[in-house]
């Protein structure tokens, strides 16, 4: 019986002055261990998802966790980097952890601390997570600009689909009030450079960037059968991990390989089809990335997701609402809490607890797809629920 989440907790998103990565974590594993309503004594190990790369000074932040509560003291701990994957990572670890049946009950959190460097100092740490040999100097919207012109080359200009992509996460995240950036956008103001939205790297501009946050997320892992012990359960359906080659040469940038693999490999493991996926929360660290994700994800043929977006197939009242939270566009991207956000996003749309952000018809089955590097580390989940 596959693992079940079976509480969760989330901080709000944004620029935090007053918190560093260790309130963060505590914060976000104290409001997870007390929604599960377990006693933190009776978790058997901890992961933590993060990348750092020198966005703080601390090098060896697994332990941190501990402080959420003294009896936590002793346990396991791990931290988990898999670039912007790092949170979902963290939580398949704790899975298998979970499935051998040397774990019972797990705590996963996900926490990045951003804001404590200006923008040229997250630029140089994030580009850490590219091929150095070949893409040492080379930011990350200038590797998504490399995406958007090969995408550009083989099925034409992506510019009004991503323009498109952030007008509807902007548009989502106003219903959430964890997200980070509570304002809407045209989409004159994204498809043109003006001051206000420079061109960052052709054709990427601000518009198509996801935010520099500071936040965590988490959630409490439990084995399959423990349901009955638990006020809610939302069940792993399929949780797959594929990582392609790291250098940009060795990939066609004009199709996301790797995460069209992930997403067969999780309906396959799902036994279902992207017809039966009722949302997903995927990984818009620009918008060119969610363009050629509905693509990647079955909803559009290659070289129609222009299209499929145009015709609001991807926004909220379409066939697959994608980023009901506002994703990393409007939500924010603490890189390490992304791929627990997403499933936290995830668990709450299937227990009827989305506020806000609740679908009208009650979803059967959501989909998590975080990515690490540039199509690099690709994470896939689909969930179910069990007991709301």
């Amino acid at each position: 019986m596959n693992p079940i989440i079976v509480g969760w907790g989330h901080t709000k998103f944004g620029k935090h002055d007053a918190l560093d990565i260790e309130d963060l974590i505590a914060m976000a594993a104290r409001e997870a261990i007390d929604h599960a309503g377990v006693a933190p004594g009776d978790i058997d190990a901890v992961w933590l998802g993060q990348f750092n790369s020198g966005l703080v000074p601390d090098g060896f932040c697994s332990s941190m966790i501990l402080g959420a509560d003294p009896a936590l003291r002793f346990k396991p701990a791990t931290r988990c980097e898999n670039a912007c994957a790092s949170g979902a990572t963290a939580i398949y670890a704790a899975l298998d952890a979970v499935n051998s049946g040397r774990v019972r009950t797990a705590l996963v959190v996900g926490a990045e601390k951003m804001t404590g460097l200006d923008t040229a100092g997250v630029t140089k740490a994030l580009a850490g997570a590219s091929y150095q040999r070949e893409e040492r100097g080379v930011s990350f919207p200038q590797i998504f600009a490399r995406f958007a012109n090969a995408y550009r080359d083989a099925y034409g200009d992506p510019t009004e689909a991503m323009a498109r992509v952030a007008v509807k996460n902007h548009h989502n995240a106003m219903r959430n009030p964890l997200a980070q950036m509570h304002r809407e956008l045209t989409l004159e103001f994204c498809l043109t450079p003006s001051e206000k939205n420079p061109m960052i790297a052709d054709p990427i501009k601000v518009s198509d960037c996801s935010l520099i946050s500071d936040g965590a997320a988490a959630i409490v892992v439990a084995r399959g059968d423990m349901a009955a012990s638990f006020p809610r359960a939302v069940r792993f359906r399929a949780a797959e991990l594929v990582n392609d080659f790291l250098p940009l040469s060795r990939k066609n940038l004009a199709a996301f390989e790797g995460p069209g693999e992930a997403f067969r490999r999780a309906y396959r493991a799902a036994s279902a089809t992207v017809d039966d996926i009722d949302f997903a929360e995927v990984h818009d660290c620009f918008t060119i990335a969610e363009v050629m994700t509905t693509e990647a994800i079955g909803l559009a043929a290659p070289g129609t997701a222009t299209k499929v977006i145009a015709e609001g197939q991807t926004a909220r009242d379409g066939a697959l609402p994608i980023n009901l939270s506002g994703g990393l566009k409007a939500k924010g991207h603490p890189v390490g809490a992304t791929g627990v956000s997403m499933h936290v996003m995830a668990a709450r749309q299937l227990t009827g607890t989305a506020g806000d952000m609740q679908l009208k018809r009650a979803p059967e089955l959501g989909l998590c797809f975080n990515m690490g590097g540039g199509a690099v580390a690709n994470c896939v989940s689909i969930l179910e629920p069990v007991k709301s």
